[in-house]
């Protein structure tokens, strides 16, 4: 197990082209938000956006459209349908962030299982996939953001951390999926590697933080990189931003919104 860090985050962390366009950064989907829960969606697709991506189409109810729109001009908006349609033109799908658990959503997130292009599954999916028990049902190189309660619907109680960690490897590598067991020093394994990130702080105990950093994995999935360094990379550049967002805050004031507009900082930093 390796403990993550700025030499290797940098290592993997592409430069901007300066002769790039907006499809050189991939188009992601987020089907995200529902009634009551577009905070959740607005939080990922803000963070999504903040963290390189060409483009960002949000799936979100009609109804709710509006909060998409006005809260987040630069997102396009696509209202929900019982099914997902075409997915040929998005590089990565973030599920799940307020999304809801009602059934014609769980049909909609067992569908995005045959997706063939990379896919984020947090919150409210990874709660359906618990119940439904789609475990073995995951495709290939999926990333799964559990918590630790999450992660316990998922695969079983557990009685700490350590042996949380040793389930995760176990089944990353039965499933050949990523797995982020997000917390105090978040846990990233892959079937082939290992690693426990050192960075963030307590600010970051509040509701939303997840949210966030689904939006930043898919953002990095859409650009082209490879799920295990999507996933590395934004869980460090997540924690990273909320180090530099305590210039400003204390951990009790710290809102997500604070760490998303530091993100840039964050990229600054690791730059040098």
């Amino acid at each position: 197990m390796k403990k993550l860090n700025k030499t290797y985050i940098k290592s993997i962390l592409k430069s901007r082209k300066l002769d790039s366009h907006k499809g050189t950064y991939g188009h992601a989907l987020m089907l995200a938000g529902s009634k009551g829960k577009m905070g959740a969606a607005l939080i990922a697709s803000k963070a999504c956006l903040r963290s390189g991506v060409g483009l960002l189409t949000v799936n979100t109810p009609e109804d709710e459209r509006q909060i998409i729109q006005i809260g987040l001009p630069e997102a396009m908006v696509e209202i929900r349908q019982k099914t997902l349609g075409k997915l040929q033109s998005y590089k990565s799908i973030g599920i799940g962030p307020g999304l809801g658990t009602d059934k014609k959503t769980a049909t909609l997130v067992k569908s995005s299982f045959s997706a063939k292009i990379p896919i984020v599954l947090d919150a409210d999916a990874l709660n359906l996939i618990a119940q439904y028990n789609w475990i073995n049902l995951l495709p290939k190189n999926c990333i799964l953001t559990p918590h630790q309660t999450e992660f316990d619907r998922l695969f079983g109680e557990h009685n700490s951390k350590p042996e949380r960690m040793l389930k995760a490897m176990k089944m990353a590598k039965e499933l050949g999926i990523i797995i982020v067991l997000k917390g105090h020093e978040t846990f990233i394994c892959s079937p082939e590697i290992s690693f426990i990130n050192t960075n963030g702080n307590a600010g970051l105990a509040k509701g939303g933080s997840g949210d966030a950093l689904t939006g930043i994995i898919t953002s990095f999935l859409a650009q082209g990189y490879k799920a295990i360094d999507a996933a590395l990379i934004a869980v460090y550049i997540h924690g990273l931003a909320a180090d530099i967002c305590l210039k400003e805050q204390s951990m009790e004031s710290m809102l997500i919104g604070d760490v998303i507009d530091d993100l840039g900082n964050a990229f600054k930093k690791i730059a040098k």
